[in-house]
């Protein structure tokens, strides 16, 4: 799904920019643009990295 349609990033994309590192919006939009031009997705692309950054977190045992 997209996140960012200006810039055309998707879910799966802030994943890989999460599993490359990639641990606030700031790097994100560095990174990938999103969030850069009209401002709408900065929500969700925040939810949507956290939650990537959440789900590289080793299983508890």
């Amino acid at each position: 799904m997209y996140i960012c349609i200006c810039h055309g990033v998707t879910e799966s994309a802030i994943a890989e920019a999460a599993a490359a590192g990639v641990s606030d919006l700031n790097a994100l939009t560095a990174r990938t643009g999103c969030g850069s031009s009209c401002g709408c997705c900065r929500e969700s692309a925040e939810e949507t990295l956290a939650l990537a950054i959440y789900q590289l977190q080793p299983a508890a045992a």
